[in-house]
């Protein structure tokens, strides 16, 4: 399991219009659980799973989570359709944004196989949202990517276009 203690905040627009956190919600990331993360994945709470991969989810952990009551929220099915080395697509991001800037949806977990590359993305975009520099937002990815950072994905997080998304009021 890829880091799943990031503790984080939600982005909110405050009555200026401006960009202010509210760290009642947790936000955590990961790659793909197994069965002896289950314990620790108890006591997180979620609500709701972000799994921004097009793979199965094994049946034991589908499992787990009506067992959990926790909702499965698989992004990204064109992902197999798409080179590895390409990022996650605008649209899946987008979707994912709004899910992430939703407070319904915490404690909220974003995933993929490995918890590096689409879930990086994911993140290094929501950090961009909530005015985070791009240096820091780099810094972060690279930190759970490790030797296998991706240039396309940074590139993605840089051109992001923040427009896109509509803040909730």
């Amino acid at each position: 399991l890829v880091d799943m203690g990031l503790r984080s905040v939600i982005a909110m627009l405050d009555d200026r219009g401006g960009m202010t956190v509210s760290s009642t919600c947790d936000l955590y990331r990961s790659g793909a659980p197994t069965e002896l993360n289950f314990p620790f994945l108890e006591k997180l709470q979620l609500r709701k799973i972000i799994y921004l991969a097009p793979d199965e989810c094994s049946e034991m952990f589908l499992n787990w989570l009506a067992e959990q009551q926790i909702e499965l929220i698989q992004l990204g099915d064109d992902a197999g359709h798409r080179s590895p080395w390409k990022p996650v697509s605008e649209d899946v991001v987008v979707q994912g944004l709004h899910l992430l800037l939703d407070p319904q949806n915490y404690p909220l977990l974003v995933m993929c196989n490995l918890g590096r590359h689409r879930t990086g993305t994911m993140i290094g975009c929501l950090r961009k949202l909530q005015g985070w520099n791009l240096t820091s937002i780099l810094e972060e990815y690279r930190r759970h990517a490790g030797s296998k950072f991706r240039l396309l994905n940074e590139q993605f997080i840089e051109l992001f276009d923040t427009d896109l998304v509509a803040l909730p009021q």
